[in-house]
């Protein structure tokens, strides 16, 4: 077996990325609903139609295969189109506002409104004004509406997480997941628009994020209250909860990575003049602390440098403390605060997003030790994940990584896995990924 199918910028890894793209966009086509919601995709693709059609779900549908649509896939117009639909019809609540958390399969509504849900219908809506979808930009003003009144905070500079349905009680629960996802959105829509204040926005929570991942050994508090103290005890009772699992979620530091080098390199360049000095600010991002014997990071100048050295920190942490943490491959899913495995599963995400920052981080800082990695995850994808029978990833593994679904049953959407598909190759690190694929594919 040649192993340049894993190596990054290899024909042969190029190869292997692209065909697995085609095989997940042709593994969602059953997802549409007759009302356009997405339907929750079972283990070979077929529809569960049993389960709710939630917002979240629907809107990276529609993300996905405006990427297929970018990439030219058959089809993929037609299906952004009908997942469009849902989040027109089904699923917007047109007397309160913004978007149900879903509906249930007998047509009746998932109670609260979700900023986890509405970021991805920012996200959603801006994919598809780029790809020329009717209603789009409708949708993204109504969003973006939406989110301005409800979610974001100016004062506190971050968003808020959960409303009933009306939209008159606001839930004390604050959690930085749907901040990470807000990230993503406003960066999109910063990117679409070419609306700078989103790109703000997403740095002010990239500002407060990486001061408490400092503070707290680089690994990020998920939940915390109404006053954003931190509640490093939430979900103790529940640690593999698939939205608020307890603990620290190596997953997330490296998502985080990577979205803290989109937004810094897409506001500063790579070689912008000045520094903004983290070191001595308490709860900011301080440089890089490596290994013995290990080689500094190199990274940009400039302003950007600081937040790419805070994304190196949260990247090396949670594959320190994630990575074969058990003896067997594979990212545990949680930690306590002391890095050692709370939930030693592996979820699919986390190996997406594994695979996407080292391939960012590699491209910005040249350090070859991420793009070591980048190969030692593409080889566990194809022996571990890759459902090579029936299609798509498997979406949960236990420590022996043996397909379960305790946590993540069937194959829900095609977000996380299609996006490590592409954003290895964007070669664009300060822009979101439908905007990168547009100029990658002109054409199309």
């Amino acid at each position: 077996m040649s192993l340049k199918k894993y190596q990054l910028d290899t024909a042969e890894n190029k190869d292997f990325l692209g065909r697995n793209a085609g095989n997940l966009l042709r593994f969602g086509h059953r997802f549409p609903s007759p009302e356009g919601g997405a339907y929750y995709l079972g283990d070979d693709g077929t529809p569960w139609k049993d389960r709710p059609r939630e917002t979240w779900i629907t809107s990276r549908m529609v993300h996905v295969y405006c990427l297929g649509s970018l990439l030219g896939h058959p089809g993929s117009e037609e299906l952004a189109d009908e997942a469009l639909q849902g989040l027109t019809g089904e699923l917007r609540d047109i007397e309160h506002g913004g978007w149900y958390a879903g509906r249930r399969a007998d047509g009746s509504i998932l109670p609260d409104k979700q900023c986890y849900a509405h970021a991805f219908v920012i996200l959603a809506a801006s994919s598809a004004l780029l790809c020329g979808r009717p209603g789009a930009s409708e949708l993204l003003d109504e969003a973006l509406d939406i989110y301005d009144r409800y979610f974001w905070n100016e004062e506190e500079g971050m968003s808020c997480d959960t409303w009933n349905t009306e939209f008159t009680v606001l839930d004390s629960y604050r959690g930085i997941n749907a901040n990470m996802h807000t990230v993503e959105a406003f960066l999109a829509a910063a990117d679409v628009l070419e609306e700078e204040k989103y790109r703000v926005r997403a740095g002010r929570i990239i500002d407060r994020v990486i001061g408490w991942a400092r503070e707290n050994k680089w690994r990020i508090p998920e939940h915390f209250t109404d006053q954003w103290e931190p509640d490093l005890e939430c979900s103790k009772d529940r640690p593999d909860d698939p939205f608020k699992p307890y603990g620290a979620t190596p997953g997330h530091g490296i998502e985080w990575a990577r979205l803290i080098v989109q937004w810094a390199v897409s506001t500063f360049g790579t070689g912008a003049v000045g520094s903004q000095d983290f070191s001595e600010a308490p709860g900011q991002a301080a440089p890089v602390q490596t290994s013995p014997g290990q080689a500094p990071v190199q990274t940009s100048s400039g302003q950007a440098a600081p937040y790419i050295e805070a994304a190196c920190c949260l990247y090396d942490r949670a594959v320190t403390d994630g990575w074969n943490a058990d003896g067997a491959p594979g990212l545990c899913y949680t930690t306590d605060w002391r890095g050692i495995p709370v939930v030693h599963d592996r979820m699919h995400w986390t190996l997406a997003e594994a695979i996407n920052s080292s391939a960012v981080l590699y491209r910005t800082t040249k350090d070859p030790r991420y793009e070591e990695d980048y190969a030692m995850f593409m080889q566990y994808l194809d022996t571990c994940v890759l459902d090579h029978v029936n299609g798509s990833w498997f979406h949960q593994l236990d420590r022996n990584n043996r397909p379960i679904g305790t946590v993540w049953p069937g194959k829900s959407d095609l977000y996380h896995a299609l996006q490590a598909m592409l954003i290895p190759y964007s070669l664009q690190t300060g822009v979101s990924i439908a905007p990168a694929l547009s100029t990658l594919f002109p054409s199309s």
